[in-house]
């Protein structure tokens, strides 16, 4: 027994919300036909037990590393029923399948009463009549038994979740421009507003050298740069790659490298024009960042830089270049910046993957790692010079 707070309480022993009963119940998940939508089902159930009055979290071990769980217990000051869930008329004309699913939740919860208790004596839990049968203390599993979550880290894999881009410009080593943007179609790096609109990705329009420098000779010939940009540099990600192209007339190489590029450090390659090529690969970052989380290697590279128009740096600052593009994809940031706070042996924070429909993550360490060693196993890798 937990402990008894103002009155009879009772257990609820560790609750890992996977492929709960009810969503089958309820029509919204239907075996072989449905796809499980594994973190909906948890937030809708952990949902309905902080809203249910008579429940209260007992103890937190959602971070212990080997069983991850909760505990919550039954709070009533007197024997009865717990109140019961609002079923007030829904006044936006309709509600949710989450909706539903977390209404039924509170139904669940809400038909169960506490008996008193015998003293000493183990407690005990009635259950009033139904028409939804609640579990009982004395089965194995009190609650349905529900699997484990997906590994979030997978969604930095899925087709339809938008990374985010940060994107810095600079002409001749002064910042003029950055914006973070999130778009399906990947973005498009263009010298002017107005340019064929159906081309792919999110038109990203490098402001006008006049609005931040001061040397017209500079000015001249930035503008020059900016027009022979034409459709533009387009990036784009399929699966775990980004995938570069240049629509124009302007030569541009990258490399990824620091978040200062030093000199003497040479292109990665130039961006092709008659086709996509690879530029960035998860596959062997996500590696070289479960190495740097155990303490034997380097920060892995994630930022890309771009220079436009130009040969690439090799011999002398970047900051002499006329037009230099960073991007930087936030989730790989986020991933690095976790594994450097939290050390190699005590990470334990959270952290935000920055993409679409993802939510803070709190992990340890064991479990960071984890997720980063099952992710590489969903990967490709491929040899060198293959794309």
């Amino acid at each position: 027994m937990v402990g008894r707070k103002q009155g009879w309480c009772c257990p609820v022993t560790a609750i890992k919300p996977g492929k709960p009963a009810w969503a089958e119940a309820t029509g919204a998940y239907v075996p072989g036909r449905d796809k499980p939508d594994l973190p909906t089902w948890k937030r809708n159930f952990r949902s309905a037990l902080n809203r249910k009055d008579g429940l209260c979290l007992a103890e937190d071990r959602s971070k212990d590393p080997h069983d991850p769980h909760k505990i919550y217990e039954f709070v009533n000051s007197g024997v009865g029923d717990f109140s019961q869930p609002d079923s007030s008329p829904d006044t936006n004309g309709g509600g949710s399948t989450s909706d539903t699913q977390e209404n039924i939740l509170d139904e669940l919860l809400g038909n169960m009463v506490l008996a008193p208790l015998p003293d000493p004596g183990p407690p005990s839990l009635a259950v009033a009549p139904q028409p939804l049968r609640s579990p009982s203390l004395d089965s194995p599993t009190p609650f349905p038994n529900l699997e484990p979550s997906e590994n979030p880290l997978k969604r930095l894999l899925v087709p339809g979740e938008e990374w985010e881009f940060e994107v810095t410009a600079f002409y001749r080593g002064r910042q003029v421009f950055q914006q973070t943007i999130s778009c399906p179609e990947g973005l498009r790096l263009v010298g002017s507003e107005v340019g064929n609109r159906t081309l792919p990705g999110w038109p990203i329009t490098l402001p006008d050298p006049g609005m931040s420098l001061t040397d017209r000779g500079v000015m001249s010939y930035v503008r020059h740069v900016l027009s022979s940009l034409g459709g533009g540099l387009a990036l784009r990600r399929a699966g775990q790659r980004l995938w570069a192209q240049r629509l124009g007339h302007c030569h541009t190489y990258w490399a990824v490298s620091e978040e200062l590029l030093n000199s003497g450090h040479g292109p990665d390659g130039e961006v092709p024009k008659d086709k996509e090529g690879g530029v960035f690969d998860l596959g062997p970052f996500i590696v070289d960042l479960i190495t740097f989380t155990e303490g034997s290697g380097r920060s892995p590279r994630y930022a890309l830089w771009f220079c436009v128009g130009e040969s690439w740096p090799q011999d002398q600052p970047w900051t002499k270049r006329l037009v230099m593009v960073k991007v930087v994809p936030t989730c790989l940031r986020a991933l690095v910046e976790i594994a450097r706070v939290g050390g190699a042996s005590s990470l334990e924070n959270t952290v935000d993957l920055h993409i679409s429909n993802s939510h803070p993550l709190s992990l340890t360490s064991d479990q960071y790692k984890a997720y980063l060693q099952d992710l590489v196993e969903d990967m490709d890798f491929q040899g060198p010079g293959e794309t």
